[in-house]
């Protein structure tokens, strides 16, 4: 897809008094840069449509992600999942978005909610094919992508949200449209679009949802790199080196820490000039360096934009402070959770004193291991992350 990559956020709202959610999400992304999406609603609700689910998203994303036939994933799923007494039938509905290294991404759907396509923030129509396979009719689609379309997959508890309380006939398809439409903003990145949405979802079912609600968006956007450097290096005549390859890069540059930002100006032979301004009190103030984007204080501030990156991982309950926020965690955030794809941390291993825990070995480095944390919340949003230690 040349210089696009796939960027991909879902989330769940279990039924009101349930433990565990109904529907279920497969990703399965390859090296190539091409994706199979599955989501997955099983039949009624609870531990038996929790199965349901599980059993329909990995039997597809694992059969598509070897080249089977659509026609032998729903063989398999009709033989594989066990019939409810009750219903006397065994299924579960679902959706799937691919998007292979071409350009192209197929969307195929059997009784979920039809997926909404976005292009240049506005819904576009696209063409379906029906095929009759066993006694299911299945919808396939075709299209061929660029950057800042959207692809949003939700099971039925979306559009039953508000049946019974604020609508009288649930938050059909178009007013899901109409929403999104009227909330774009093309620097939304996919799991912020499935967090507005799901939260309109929970706000019309007076947050006691009725059914499992599960949205699942997917983005395509331009590969976009951040490098972060934070600390000196362990040997001090590996400065030159980790500069040179630090500024060397593409991207933005973000430099963390005191001693860091220091050693990054008298590189680059520019003044660093400081701050006194506390944005947030909590948070030490930014200095500017030319030739830097962004320059900051080093531990207390990546310690913020690691709690920021679990939340955001989560209920993203801390979107509200970091989305508007100058200080230099909310900046940070911003860059690396809605702008970059691609991070290359480079850490400096010299120990500095004031960051060790006095209750843990000497050796075990609070930046180090903040870093490392920070990395494997990066991979978790679907970044790709390099670390490079010196």
């Amino acid at each position: 897809m040349n210089n696009l990559c796939i960027d991909v956020g879902y989330r769940c709202l279990n039924k009101h008094g349930e433990q565990l959610c109904g529907d279920s999400v497969q990703i399965v992304k390859n090296h190539d840069d091409s994706m199979i999406l599955v989501l997955a609603d099983g039949l009624g609700s609870g531990v038996k449509a929790s199965i349901l689910s599980t059993l329909t998203s990995k039997i597809i994303s694992t059969m598509m992600a070897n080249s089977m036939t659509l026609e032998d994933c729903v063989s398999t799923i009709a033989a594989t999942l066990p019939v409810c007494k009750k219903r006397g039938i065994a299924y579960s509905t679902f959706s799937i978005i691919s998007v292979n290294n071409n350009g192209e991404a197929e969307i195929i759907q059997y009784d979920n909610p039809k997926v909404i396509f976005l292009r240049d923030g506005k819904n576009f129509e696209y063409d379906m094919q029906t095929h009759i396979i066993g006694d299911k009719k299945i919808y396939e689609s075709k299209i061929t992508i660029k950057q800042d379309d959207v692809l949003i997959a939700m099971s039925d508890g979306a559009v039953y949200a508000g049946v019974g309380r604020k609508l009288n006939f649930g938050w059909k398809r178009e007013n899901i449209i109409n929403f999104i439409e009227e909330n774009y903003d093309r620097k939304l990145t996919a799991r912020t679009i499935t967090t507005l949405l799901l939260e309109k979802c929970a706000e019309l079912y007076a947050y006691q949802p009725g059914d499992d609600t599960t949205i699942a968006t997917v983005k395509i956007k331009n590969h976009k790199m951040c490098n972060l450097m934070i600390g000196p290096p362990a040997d001090p005549d590996n400065v030159d080196r980790m500069m040179a390859l630090f500024f060397a890069k593409e991207g933005y540059h973000v430099v963390c820490g005191g001693t860091t930002s220091n050693l990054a100006a008298r590189y680059l032979n520019k003044e660093i000039k400081t701050s006194l301004d506390y944005v947030d009190p909590e948070i030490p103030p930014i200095a500017t360096i030319e030739g830097v984007d962004l320059v900051t204080e080093g531990v207390i501030t990546i310690s913020k934009v690691l709690q920021y990156a679990k939340s955001y991982l989560d209920d993203n309950s801390f979107n509200s402070e970091w989305i508007i926020k100058e200080d230099g965690a909310s900046q940070i955030a911003r860059i690396l959770f809605e702008e970059a794809t691609d991070i290359s941390f480079f850490v400096g291993t010299a120990i500095n004193p004031a960051h060790q825990n006095p209750d843990l070995p000497v050796h075990i480095n609070i930046k180090i291991n903040l870093v490392e944390e920070l990395a494997k919340t990066l991979r978790d949003m679907g970044k790709t992350v390099e670390l490079n230690f010196f």
